[in-house]
């Protein structure tokens, strides 16, 4: 686990934007750990995601940025926890529940682990992907993830036979503020495989 020292002294460097999903960034050097969740494109049903987004953005014209940590919890409360519980449905395809495929999601996290960025924690679920990743030197997250997210993509539609978007196009990225958040998000990678009712060969579970 980072030392409490890496998770200190980010307020003034960080830039929060927003699409869909909130989107926290820092500038490199900074040591800052984020979590990360990424799905596939066909995990949450449209028209569900359709209803939330609308409410999100109801919702987020009321709390403009900076965030501080009640309405981060609220934001929790009322949609993230929603998000979360959608993707362990296990809707659509659940390609990452196949080894084959999932394998390759596993192998273009590790191709530049302790070059660009360190890995944490991370999980594979059969429909998308947590991960505790703290980017290097002057390696950004956001290059980080397209990164792996293209590579991935190409390789599993080359490897099923399938055309289109693999995965969702957007990510979520929070910074991870606190030790205590740290040790929940760690919790939570931990736990998910377990929560979701999943079998031991539906997922792949990484931790250090």
């Amino acid at each position: 686990m980072p030392h409490e020292r890496d998770l200190v002294g980010l307020g003034a460097d960080i830039h929060i934007s927003r699409r869909n999903l909130p989107h926290w960034t820092i500038s490199a050097n900074t040591g800052a750990v984020y979590w990360i969740t990424f799905r596939l494109a066909d995990s949450i049903p449209q028209e569900t995601l359709r209803t939330w987004r609308n409410s999100f953005n109801v919702w987020k014209q009321a709390h403009p940025p900076p965030w501080d940590a009640a309405v981060w919890a609220e934001y929790d409360e009322r949609f993230g926890k929603h998000y979360e519980a959608w993707l362990d449905q296990g809707n659509g395809s659940r390609a990452l529940a196949k080894s084959h495929v999932r394998d390759i999601v596993i192998n273009c996290l590790a191709r530049f682990v302790g070059e660009r960025f360190l890995l944490h924690a991370a999980v594979i679920m059969p429909t998308h992907v947590h991960a505790l990743m703290q980017p290097l030197h002057h390696h950004t997250i956001t290059a980080t993830l397209k990164g792996i997210k293209g590579a991935s993509a190409r390789a599993a539609n080359q490897l099923l036979g399938t055309t289109g978007s693999f995965w969702h196009d957007e990510s979520y990225d929070h910074i991870v503020r606190s030790n205590e958040q740290l040790a929940h998000y760690f919790r939570y990678i931990a736990d998910n495989p377990r929560k979701a009712g999943l079998s031991f060969d539906e997922y792949w579970l990484y931790k250090k």
